[in-house]
């Protein structure tokens, strides 16, 4: 199967050779440009990712003489390993070794600082790093918020969203009158539960100009900021006729309610650790008298 093939069908259903077909194809510089970002999209899919793959991805990234598309793309497809090695998402059998992902921290980190690189490839080197966060990351991300170019300025606030301590330039995004500086914003706020941004979501939600995008992830953000009001914010928007909107705020208080569950059933816990401790200091007084 082609890699033209592999990128029309699911990963599920790839074949067992797939993961050869794409790194033959991502290494092949006698391939056409075009099949060979296609190969650098898919080696990021988390069925085929291995030390193989990576190293494969690292090559093309690297290489000062790839294409700057190419290594746009390999530094994006970093993204879905960082963050599944980063969350621990398979913990009996990592998908790539630790020397494997010491190279790729070094390599995005070197090729971000290298400012002769282009602007488009160190702003996506940025944008997928960051789903593993390192001490390189906070200074990069104050340095494009600050930068005042817009395009820097997105991928500051698509990076603060991975990225503690930035709950101010988070505040600041949400006033933005870029709209995707605004929506990064609005899911940033959303991803740290950040109180402050309470009311701008909430008017966004019952707001009658609110684009479909941006609605969305308000729905999605008023349930993260304050889980126990979210069906009440939210009630009027489950059958409004948008199946997305609908399935959105379904979706935002069915997780809002369990996230409440949980805490509740967390406090329980703690009520009863409580009083146990308070039956173990009755219990040593008596012994003592």
């Amino acid at each position: 199967m082609n890699i033209k093939a592999l990128s029309r069908i699911e990963p599920w259903q790839w074949p067992r050779n797939a993961a050869e077909t794409i790194r033959g194809v991502l290494l092949n510089r006698q391939a056409k440009p075009s099949d060979r970002l296609i190969a650098a999209d898919l080696a990021g899919d988390y069925t085929v990712i291995s030390d193989e793959m990576d190293n494969a991805l690292l090559k093309v990234l690297e290489d000062g003489s790839e294409t700057d598309a190419i290594r746009v793309r390999a530094a994006i497809s970093f993204g879905p390993v960082l963050e599944t090695m980063y969350l621990e998402l398979d913990d009996d059998e990592p998908p790539i070794s630790e020397s494997t992902l010491s190279r790729i921290h070094f390599t995005l980190e070197k090729v971000y600082q290298d400012t002769g690189n282009s602007k488009e490839l160190r702003r996506r080197v940025v944008e997928g790093s960051v789903r593993f966060p390192q001490p390189w990351h906070e200074p990069a991300i104050r340095e494009a918020w600050e930068s005042g170019d817009p395009e820097w300025m997105l991928t500051a606030v698509f990076a603060m969203r991975h990225v503690r301590g930035f709950e101010e330039s988070i505040m600041a995004a949400l006033r933005s009158s870029d709209p995707l500086i605004h929506l990064e914003a609005v899911r940033a706020a959303g991803t740290w539960g950040l109180e402050a941004a309470w009311p701008h979501v909430v008017s966004l939600v019952q707001g009658h100009d609110t684009s479909k995008d941006l609605l969305i992830e308000a729905i999605s953000a008023v349930g993260s900021i304050r889980p126990a009001e979210a069906r009440h914010v939210l009630k009027d928007l489950l059958d409004t006729g948008d199946e997305d909107v609908d399935e959105a705020a379904h979706e935002a208080i069915e997780m809002a309610d369990a996230t409440v569950r949980a805490d509740s059933e967390a406090d329980l816990d703690q009520e009863d650790g409580d009083e146990e401790d308070d039956e173990d200091e009755e219990d040593d007084k008596d012994w003592i008298n």
